[in-house]
């Protein structure tokens, strides 16, 4: 059990416990738990979810691992994870790497929704963990859907996007998990596409299609800077904190008055300067400084090569770009800064697609 500071100034140091658990306890029901029409299907079910890119929390002091929230804003990118799912008689059977986020989230839904049988179940991310493209919330959405609609589709997709956001776990030591921060904004893309901006209490304020027709690149810059576990702690409840307090407003007065006008008019390049400024601000400028001024440097250079819209995603060190350009002209400007495209891609505008077994 690892004990963490949070310095919010200079006479304000508090302790935080970080307790880790084994996956199935401390359970958050949210009110869901009740008696429901169960009707398990025959045969695997099939859940392909987007993964996301994450631009930035609005503040940092409306969430800590125990409390999802804090607002933000993100998009879906078609970099897909999988999940499939099987009724069984009894008994979990999990084919996946990272097994106790799995086991948790399946324990918090067979309590929901009183499902007294076993599944079997398979997923497969991206493969890109930990450097800001969202592997864990998309894999737990996608396997959340499938197994909601395996067993009959007893609850909403907003009540699982919800129900995943309070149960959200990372991995500890030894197979046990602990609640991780979560906004909200990747299982809200992955479920429904397109752009999306997120309020506080993993509210979904608004959504729409983005950048349709464009193309995203993406590279992942040399960092030595870990963006997990204790790293990631100390750098969302300390600096981050510090710098939303005095720039939460300013950035939630952006997103109203010019990011969501910019998204009804589809107009890239006014969404690329917003979303700029907004690097410089706030917690987004405590997460990319994290990784050095060297990112800073990246980005602009980006920028001043015309590209429409340059961000780093989550806290990094990813950096999407969004363009007409094609991808050998991309290639060139990146290479010229000792970078290369990791993943060419595009927007997805739709969200996750549920297959179900022919009968």
């Amino acid at each position: 059990m690892a004990v963490m500071k949070i310095r919010g100034g200079d006479l304000d140091l508090v302790e935080y416990e970080f307790p880790s658990f084994p996956p199935g306890e401390n359970l958050r029901t949210l009110g869901l738990k009740k008696e429901y029409a169960l009707s398990p299907v025959p045969g695997t079910v099939r859940v392909r979810a987007p993964s996301r890119i994450h631009l930035t929390v609005l503040d940092m002091n409306r969430f800590a691992p125990d409390r999802p929230g804090g607002g933000g804003i993100g998009f879906a990118i078609q970099t897909y994870c999988t999940a499939e799912v099987t009724c069984i008689p009894s008994g979990i059977e999990i084919d996946y790497s990272r097994k106790p986020i799995l086991r948790h989230f399946i324990e918090v839904f067979r309590n929901v929704v009183g499902y007294e049988g076993g599944f079997a179940i398979s997923a497969r991310d991206h493969m890109h963990e930990h450097v800001g493209l969202g592997s864990t919330s998309t894999i737990l959405i996608a396997v959340a859907n499938a197994l909601n609609a395996a067993i009959g589709s007893p609850l909403t997709q907003d009540q699982l996007r919800l129900l995943l956001g309070s149960n959200y776990v990372e991995e500890t030591a030894e197979g046990s998990v602990a609640f991780g921060f979560e906004t909200g904004v990747g299982p809200a893309v992955s479920t429904y596409g397109g752009m999306a901006i997120m309020g506080d209490e993993l509210t979904l304020v608004y959504r729409h299609p983005f950048a349709e027709g464009k193309r995203v690149y993406i590279a992942i810059p040399p960092s030595d800077i870990s963006s997990a576990g204790e790293k990631e702690f100390d750098l969302l409840m300390n600096k981050a904190r510090t710098l939303d307090y005095r720039d939460r407003e300013l950035k939630s007065y952006m997103v109203l008055m010019d990011l969501i006008p910019a998204l009804e008019q589809g107009n890239l390049a006014k969404i690329g300067e917003i979303i700029w400024e907004i690097e410089f601000r706030g917690s987004k400028r405590a997460e990319v400084e994290h990784h050095g001024f060297e990112l800073y440097r990246y980005m602009a250079a980006l920028r001043d090569a015309g590209l429409e819209f340059v961000g780093m995603s989550s806290v990094g060190p990813s950096i999407a770009v969004i363009t007409d350009r094609d991808e050998a002209d991309v290639a060139t400007v990146f290479g010229s800064l000792g970078l290369k495209i990791a993943i060419a891609t595009e927007v997805d505008n739709e969200g996750l697609t549920i297959s179900l077994p022919d009968h």
